[in-house]
């Protein structure tokens, strides 16, 4: 059985947010300077400029809708846009920060809106496996954490997707009688990244007005149409 809700290109999006930035080209040449990649650059600077801060404070008065290529779950909207509310007159490396900071918080009210549809379905979902290159950082993580409510399990695997193909041919080829005593032996959690009390009440308050963008957003598609 497979219960699916997905976001559109959610890397992508990302990426899409970082181009429109007038500060882009800076903070691409000192990411090549770091020699990493753009995303991974900004998720070092976000923790960085947070200091003994909350990274989720430097998108204080930024929200991002990052749904470039429609939603995708739980409203099936495709004709509808990414939103990007609270830009002023800064242009800078910093700003760039907090708007991809704005852009991952994004994600993750949108992978709380599934998570929420699910539950009220019947499919509870208790925690969030991450994979994937932005996956990859703590902050990042810490983010999506905070951004659901839900913790985020870390595999011990880098290519846990890969993993899963794996664990289906172990199955096939008779090396496990079933898929939960093969999950249990090829698979592993290394760390866990927990919601933060602290940070509840803002990111609720956050979500809510996620929700309103994006339905002003779907509202928007739909007169266009």
């Amino acid at each position: 059985w497979l219960n699916e809700g997905g976001q559109s290109v959610a890397g992508a999006a990302i990426d899409q947010l970082i181009r429109l930035h007038p500060a882009r080209a800076q903070a691409q040449q000192s990411a090549d300077q770091a020699e990493c990649a753009m995303p991974n650059w900004l998720s070092a600077e976000a923790r960085r400029l947070a200091g003994d801060g909350d990274v989720a404070d430097l998108a204080r008065g930024l929200h991002v809708v990052p749904e470039f290529l429609g939603n995708r779950a739980p409203h099936a909207e495709p004709n509808t846009r990414a939103l990007i509310a609270g830009l002023g007159m800064h242009d800078d490396v910093t700003q760039l920060v907090g708007l991809y900071v704005a852009g991952v918080l994004g994600l993750g009210y949108g992978l709380r809106q599934i998570v929420r549809a699910q539950a009220q379905a019947g499919v509870v979902v208790q925690h969030i496996v991450i994979s994937g290159g932005a996956g990859r950082s703590d902050t990042v993580r810490q983010l999506l954490a905070d951004a659901t409510g839900l913790p985020v399990l870390v595999p011990r695997s880098d290519e846990p997707v890969l993993l899963g193909s794996a664990v289906l041919a172990a199955v096939a080829a008779g090396l496990y009688p079933d898929l939960n005593a093969a999950m249990a032996a090829m698979t592993a959690v290394t760390r866990r990244f927990d919601p933060q009390s602290t940070m509840r009440d803002r990111h609720a308050q956050r979500f809510a007005l996620f929700e309103r963008w994006q339905a002003l957003a779907i509202e928007a598609a739909q007169v266009a149409a």
